[in-house]
C-alpha cells in the first residue's frame, strides 16, 4: 500500500492528508506545533464531512499524527511538504528531509511561488525533489502541477504522476521550471486585466465577477481555453486564428500589467464586499465556497466526459 508523509499540517497539509487518505493510502502527518498534531484527526474528519464524504471518521483514522518528522518519513513513498513560503525555511527543511528519508522516497513541495531548484540545489537527493503545486483546497480542486528542477529525474516525475493520479488528482506535468508555474501565470494575466477594467470604471466589481462566473467560468468548469477555441469556429483552431487572431492579438498587446495590482484597486474590490470585512466573515464564506466546490467536484467526477 502507498504510504504518504505530510510535513506541515496546516490548511494545505490537512487538505492533502484528506486527498491521500480518501484514496485508501496510509498517511503519517507531522507538524512542529503539538496543538496542530493533536487536532489533526478531528479537523480531517470535519473536512471530509463538510465535503459530503461517506465514512468520514474511518477515512480520518487512516491519518496518523507523528510526534517527529523522522517518524512520519518512515516507509514513505512520497513526502508532501506544505510549510511556509520562505526560501530559508524550505532549504533547511529539504536538507533535513533529504538526510532522513529513504533514498527512494519522493520529496514534493506544495510551494506556489518557489521553483524546486531554489531549495534542492546541492542536495545529494536533488534528483528526487520537485514541486507539486496544488490549488487551494486540493481535496476539492484536483489539479496538481508537477514542476521539476533541471536535475529532477524522469523516474521521479513518472512515479509522482502515478501516485497523484492514483489519489484521484489530475497531475499536469511541466517540462521545466517557470515562475508561477502554469496556473498562477494564467491567473495573474486574467486578474490584472480584471483589476484594470474595474479601476478604470469600465465595469463594476459585481459585473466583472458575473462575467467570469456566468460566462468564462461556465465553460472553463468542464473544458479549457484550447478546446474552447477549437469549438468556437467551424473549421477548428486554424479557422479560429484566421477569424479572431488579429482582434484578439490586438487586445492581448494592450493587456494590463503589474500596475493593475494597486491599493486603489484593492479598495474598490473591498468596498464591493462589505459583508466580508473581517476574518470570521471571510472564514464563513470560505466554508460556503468549499461546499460549492465539493458539489461541483462530485458532479464533474460522476458525469460523462464525452470522450
Amino acid at each position: 500500500m502507498t504510504r504518504i508523509a505530510i510535513v506541515g499540517a496546516g490548511l494545505i497539509g490537512r487538505s492533502w492528508a484528506v486527498v491521500f487518505a480518501r484514496a485508501g493510502m496510509d498517511v503519517a502527518a507531522w507538524d512542529p506545533e503539538p496543538a496542530t498534531r493533536s487536532a489533526l484527526e478531528g479537523e480531517i474528519a470535519a473536512m471530509l464531512r463538510e465535503a459530503g464524504t461517506p465514512d468520514a471518521d474511518a477515512i480520518a483514522a487512516r491519518v496518523t499524527p507523528a510526534t517527529t518528522m523522522e517518524a512520519a518519513l518512515d516507509g514513505a513513498d512520497l513526502v508532501q511538504e506544505s510549510g511556509p513560503e520562505r526560501i530559508d525555511l524550505k532549504r533547511d527543511l529539504f536538507a533535513r528531509l533529504d538526510a532522513a528519508a529513504a533514498p527512494e522516497t519522493i520529496l514534493a513541495s506544495s510551494s506556489s511561488a518557489l521553483v524546486p531548484s531554489l531549495f534542492s540545489d546541492g542536495l545529494a537527493g536533488a534528483a528526487r525533489c520537485l514541486v507539486a503545486h496544488p490549488v487551494n483546497p486540493p481535496h476539492l480542486v484536483p489539479v496538481v502541477e508537477l514542476c521539476p528542477s533541471p536535475v529532477t529525474s524522469s523516474e521521479t516525475m513518472d512515479r509522482a504522476e502515478a501516485i497523484y493520479r492514483d489519489a484521484g488528482q489530475v497531475p499536469v506535468r511541466l517540462s521545466r521550471e517557470i515562475d508561477g508555474f502554469v496556473l498562477n501565470r494564467l491567473q495573474a494575466a486574467l486578474l490584472a486585466e480584471a483589476l484594470r477594467l474595474v479601476s478604470e470604471g469600465v465595469v463594476s466589481v459585481e459585473g466583472l465577477d458575473d462575467t467570469v462566473r456566468h460566462g468564462l467560468g461556465r465553460r472553463w468548469a468542464f473544458m479549457g481555453p484550447m478546446e474552447t477555441i477549437v469549438l468556437n469556429a467551424p473549421g477548428g483552431a486554424a479557422d479560429y486564428m484566421l477569424r479572431y487572431g488579429p482582434p484578439m492579438g490586438k487586445l492581448a498587446a494592450d493587456a494590463a500589467g503589474a500596475e493593475a495590482f494597486s491599493a486603489e484597486a484593492a479598495a474598490l474590490v473591498a468596498a464591493a464586499f462589505p459583508a466580508l470585512a473581517d476574518p470570521p466573515a471571510i472564514r464563513a464564506r470560505q466554508a460556503w465556497r468549499d461546499g460549492e466546490l465539493a458539489a461541483l467536484d462530485t458532479h464533474l467526477r460522476t458525469r460523462s466526459t464525452g470522450d
